[in-house]
């Protein structure tokens, strides 16, 4: 039997947290713990090892971007058996995913721990299908941010202040078609997409794309994007040539819920 997924949720509002954890107890996923301030979550991170952490940009004590930070930068400091990483930088299968939780989608704090490693933010006032959809999503080692929503980010906060944590990247590692895929990728082209640009099979690029992401050091697709504009591989504002940005709207907007999964009935 599969065991189900485990989430810790970080919230100073405590009407926030028994909303969440409601819906997710009544889709069968495990509130394993609950913090009010990112000190706290640190700590339940190290005690109960979840799959998936739900965080708060802004809470008392440590806000959340401090907690992501501590919890994915060396996330191996938060366990106590001592196990390593992965190579490279890159993370091992038991650590946790965090999915950012804000009140607006362009919070400058966002695309910080989005470079910090966070693998997408909702909006609080996320629809039960869409939270849950979600925490599965990032559990599953998918980005749950859209690029075109990871681009607009980027070009309203790159380098436009010390207090982001700029992912700084060499590409010189990667081949030129690697390059090729990554630049195609930051402007927001799905796999399938790629696949068709560059006559590919769309197993081939997904190979790609993770040979990308281990080579720099990267969680997800989600940071790919960031490296890309902050190295300059693609410039903030461009768009590929022909093609209209994919810019979503409404409740796709609003949540960062990847456009793979179908926008829920209303």
């Amino acid at each position: 039997m599969t065991e189900p997924l485990r989430v810790v949720l970080a919230d100073d509002q405590t009407l926030v947290r028994t909303g969440f954890r409601l819906i997710l107890g009544a889709d069968g996923i495990d509130v394993v713990a609950e913090a009010t301030n990112g000190s706290e979550a640190v700590e339940a991170v190290r005690r109960t090892r979840p799959d998936v952490v739900l965080m708060d940009v802004r809470m008392p004590e440590m806000d959340g971007l401090e907690a992501t930070r501590r919890i994915l930068t060396a996330p191996r400091a938060l366990d106590s058996a001592g196990t390593s990483s992965g190579a490279g930088g890159t993370p091992s299968s038991g650590e946790p995913r965090v999915i950012i939780l804000t009140t607006f989608d362009l919070d400058r704090y966002v695309y910080a721990a989005l470079s910090a490693g966070a693998s997408g933010f909702l909006l609080k006032d996320v629809t039960p299908e869409q939270l849950t959809a979600a925490v599965r999503t990032v559990r599953a080692g998918d980005a749950l941010l859209a690029p075109a929503i990871t681009r607009r980010l980027v070009q309203r906060f790159t380098r436009r202040g010390s207090d982001t944590a700029a992912l700084h990247r060499d590409l010189a590692s990667l081949t030129p078609r690697e390059l090729e895929v990554l630049g195609l990728l930051a402007r927001g082209l799905s796999n399938a997409e790629l696949a068709g640009r560059l006559h590919l099979a769309e197993a081939t690029v997904k190979t790609h794309i993770a040979r990308i992401l281990a080579k720099l050091g990267l969680r997800d697709r989600v940071q790919a994007v960031i490296v890309a504009y902050e190295t300059g591989l693609v410039s903030a504002g461009e768009h590929e040539a022909g093609r209209q940005p994919t810019e979503q709207t409404g409740a796709e907007a609003g949540t960062g819920i990847s456009s793979r999964h179908p926008r829920p009935s209303r």
